[in-house]
């Protein structure tokens, strides 16, 4: 009887693994047969990129390809910022060049007295605009910043009488000038400190010709930075060939507290260079940062004639010319590619963010 029945329930599961085999069978045999007819119907129909990314549930895109539904709005949000960019770039360049109060590197007249050229500066803490809507605290010298630019020609009997307004002691280097000693302008070891309510006299007889600077040499790092420098330039006795430039420009760069300036000011309120179709051009590069700017002009090529003052043996030729520390380049630029020429730090970040250019960024217009 145990044996019968065990015979009888094996049999009973055989049946049914058999019959379920037949089941899977029968209905792989029924959905391939459903998916010919349906290949057969649709014979000849080829379905279209956005079709079959419809079928998958997603939806086309204007450039033909294909995102989730939900993407849309991220696609529209990155067009939107994308604008929004556009517009501030646009912004800034339209308001070139901005209005700003004060102006600095302005030609400063000498006082003759016999045959010595004297000029008085007058070292004070102003409020200075750099860009519109924003002031600083700025040192300067005779409210300027850059301070009064200095001329003087190769012979000149100079004198220079600082008056010292500032809450702490000073001096004035005269950088790249060839004086004597006692006329260097280095607390300590030329001269004693310039304390605040004192004057002091500088004399000397302009020596070595070219592109010069003059800055303070105590607590240089914060005084330079906060604008106690200007240009001066001695002119040569004798003229050379780059002597008489149509445009002389004297192009002071700096750094420090006031962020990236060009001539005390950043852009859009920098200001542009301008000059007529065929007409000859010096800039004088005079870099009062603590870093190197590396000076691009767009559409023509500067010819660099000196470095630090003195002509070079070769003269050549560039696009970009890098300006390190301290470090005076003369150029000269045939003006003879009409337009409004970009004229940048190429060091980007010191002229250009998603906010639109800034900082170092001016233009050289050549107009027709």
């Amino acid at each position: 009887m145990a044996l019968d029945r065990a015979t009888t329930g094996l049999g009973t599961l055989i049946d049914r693994f058999v019959s379920r085999r037949a089941f899977l069978r029968d209905a792989t045999a029924t959905t391939l047969a459903a998916g010919a007819l349906a290949a057969c119907k649709d014979e000849g129909k080829a379905s279209t990129p956005a079709q079959t990314a419809q079928k998958a549930g997603a939806t086309s895109t204007p450039t033909g390809g294909t995102m989730g539904p939900h993407d849309t709005g991220s696609v529209g949000a990155a067009n939107a910022a994308a604008e929004q960019m556009d517009r501030m770039h646009e912004a800034g360049v339209k308001a070139f060049p901005a209005k700003t109060a004060g102006k600095g590197n302005l030609p400063l007249a000498p006082r003759i007295e016999k045959g010595v050229k004297i000029f008085e500066v007058t070292a004070k803490k102003i409020r200075w605009e750099t860009q519109p809507g924003l002031t600083v605290d700025a040192w300067t010298y005779n409210d300027q910043l850059p301070g009064p630019q200095i001329r003087v020609r190769e012979g000149d009997r100079v004198r220079v009488i600082l008056h010292n307004q500032l809450p702490e002691s000073t001096a004035i280097h005269f950088h790249g000038c060839e004086v004597p000693n006692d006329q260097d302008g280095v607390p300590f070891i030329t001269q004693p400190p310039v304390k605040p309510g004192q004057s002091y006299t500088y004399e000397f007889t302009a020596p070595n010709a070219g592109s010069h600077m003059y800055h303070s040499h105590h607590n240089a790092a914060k005084q330079v930075g906060l604008g106690l420098l200007g240009a001066f330039i001695i002119e040569p006795k004798t003229k050379g060939p780059y002597d008489n430039p149509d445009v002389d420009y004297v192009f002071i760069l700096n750094d420090g507290a006031h962020g990236y300036t060009f001539n005390g000011k950043s852009f859009p309120a920098t200001e542009p260079i301008v000059c007529k179709l065929g007409q000859t051009v010096r800039i004088r590069y005079m870099n009062e940062g603590m870093m190197i700017h590396p000076m691009h002009l767009h559409g023509m090529h500067q010819l660099v004639t000196h470095k630090d003052g003195w002509p070079l043996p070769q003269p050549f030729r560039c696009d970009t010319l890098n300006v390190a520390p301290g470090e005076r380049w003369d150029v000269f630029i045939r003006a003879n590619n009409p337009g409004t020429w970009a004229f940048h730090c190429h060091i980007l970040p010191h002229a250009e963010s998603d906010h639109g250019m800034f900082g170092m960024v001016t233009a050289l217009v050549v107009q027709k």
